[in-house]
């Protein structure tokens, strides 16, 4: 892992010209990708350095743009630190991300950077087992395809970068964008290259690593995505439909305890299809941190109970919280409402705020650590994902649908059954069942745009139906700077 690092910080792999200037200085004692990638076990460290990229995309990126524009989030007790920007809508070229964040944009391209280098050298590596090679192919496509799939959904066209960044050379650094057509076959050609590598239906332990199963779970969601926002049609919709039957023959099951799915002492659970891992003395606090809280004075015991250890200690912030527009729409009896957040009231019963009990982490040695993993696919979606596509192509949603709310309302089920309906109707429960069971896992906002729901369910968005520019994301000022063949899009 050291060695794939000092490749990186080396070569700077983000695809940015910006990077020259530490290109340019002549390393002493380095190891390049010639000298590197030898063995099996160069080309394993080299994997496990693109998870550990990704990781850092997992940490905030993925959540701010797949739900940060949405109706999840609103102001909490310690300020916005500029998160504001996503959930009002208020975003600039100037200031296309919060206060003091990086780049959304350059960050997706390091870990498929990653993917590029495994793509280029490995074919070239001799392993005792062809499994294991074509396994590191397989993820390092499959990688790829979803840092491009969340590119394309933010942006509109964006650069297509097949080969990796090994030195400055401004030439094939500063590329135009391409178009949304041409990403989508790029991301399509490589889930096919991706699953016909894969050995087989297995994941590995922890369940963090991309594998044919995660692959076909992030097939359907791209063909879906194509099926409505790019007139796929049925032919796509049939495509998605398959690969999440194939993606349900896995060792993958609803758990029976919703909260068991998040639980730090449960990583790797049945549920999990593809998870980004945060451990101890791994990485840093994730997205989750800023909707927790640090101190609390004025509360029953109770409260202080549910919340943990407070002041001293307990590193969350409550820069955000979720909605009340959203809070109301969890009932009582939703298991998933006490496991997604926890409203805080003082001893006068005067509401103060929430906090998302979803990643909370754990407390270690009087610490709160917000390493709960996060997740970018597990079996809950897959279903309602089916439900979705089955529902558009004129077939019955029912029997995903009553898996999801069984598991949610356990004994109370009888108050909350799914009728089948019109497909109308079918789509606003199906909408719904996603933001109750998905919430904080970012992808409210991606759902919002496949339903084409995000004017009229957004409070910030709602009458400017006639803006669409604003479903796409700013590139921003300091993208448009380094990379000069890049235009921003229009509106912003």
């Amino acid at each position: 892992m050291k060695k794939f690092k000092y490749i990186v910080l080396v070569l700077c792999l983000a695809a940015s010209s910006s990077c020259k200037k530490f290109i340019e200085t002549t390393p002493v004692s380095v190891i390049t990708t010639s000298s590197f990638f030898k063995s099996p076990d160069d080309a394993a460290g080299a994997v496990r350095g693109m998870y550990v990229d990704f990781r850092t995309e997992a940490s905030n990126d993925l959540f701010w743009l797949g739900e940060g524009r949405s109706e999840v989030l609103t102001n909490a007790v310690a300020g916005t630190q500029g998160f504001d920007k996503f959930w009002n809508n208020t975003l600039t070229s100037s200031q296309p991300n919060a206060d003091n964040q990086v780049n959304f944009w350059k960050n997706l391209y390091a870990p498929a950077n990653d993917a590029n280098l495994i793509l280029k050298y490995v074919p070239d590596i001799t392993f005792p087992s062809n499994d294991t090679k074509n396994s590191y192919l397989a993820q390092a496509y499959t990688m790829r395809a979803f840092c491009y799939f969340t590119l394309v959904r933010a942006w509109g066209g964006v650069p297509i970068r097949t080969e990796p960044i090994e030195s400055y050379d401004a030439g094939t650094i500063n590329k135009e964008r391409s178009s949304v057509a041409e990403v989508f076959a790029q991301i399509k050609s490589d889930l096919d290259k991706a699953l016909s590598l894969y050995p087989n239906m297995n994941y590995e332990t922890g369940r963090n690593t991309w594998t044919k199963a995660s692959a076909d779970a992030l097939k359907a969601d791209v063909y879906l995505w194509t099926a409505k926002m790019l007139n796929g049609g049925t032919a796509d919709l049939t495509v998605a439909l398959a690969a999440v039957n194939e993606a349900q023959t896995s060792d993958v099951s609803l758990l029976t305890n919703y909260a068991d799915i998040f639980s730090y002492t449960n990583k790797g659970n049945k549920e999990d299809m593809m998870v980004s891992r945060f451990q101890l003395n791994e990485g840093v606090n994730n997205y989750w941190q800023t909707m927790y809280i640090n101190n609390l004075t004025n509360v029953s015991a109770a409260t202080l109970a549910v919340v943990g250890q407070v002041g001293v200690g307990n590193t969350g912030v409550n820069t955000a919280q979720v909605s009340k527009l959203v809070r109301d729409q969890f009932t009582t009896d939703d298991t998933r409402r006490n496991a997604t957040f926890y409203e805080i009231y003082d001893t006068s019963n005067k509401y103060i705020t929430s906090i998302v009990t979803k990643g909370s982490g754990f407390v270690n040695a009087g610490t709160r650590y917000f390493y709960t993993d996060v997740v970018i696919y597990r079996y809950a979606d897959l279903l309602l994902m089916k439900a979705e596509i089955k529902n558009a192509l004129g077939q019955d949603p029912s029997p995903e649908m009553i898996l999801v709310r069984q598991r949610a309302y356990g004994a109370n089920y009888a108050n909350h059954v799914f009728v089948n309906g019109t497909q109308a109707t079918n789509n606003d429960a199906i909408l719904k069942e996603r933001l109750l069971e998905l919430a904080t896992e970012g992808k409210r906002w991606w759902d919002l745009l496949r339903f084409g729901q995000a004017f009229n369910i957004v409070p910030s968005l709602q009458g400017k139906s006639s803006s669409t520019y604003l479903l796409l994301w700013p590139i921003g000022t300091t993208i448009l700077t380094t990379e000069p063949k890049i235009k921003e899009n229009p509106g912003w």
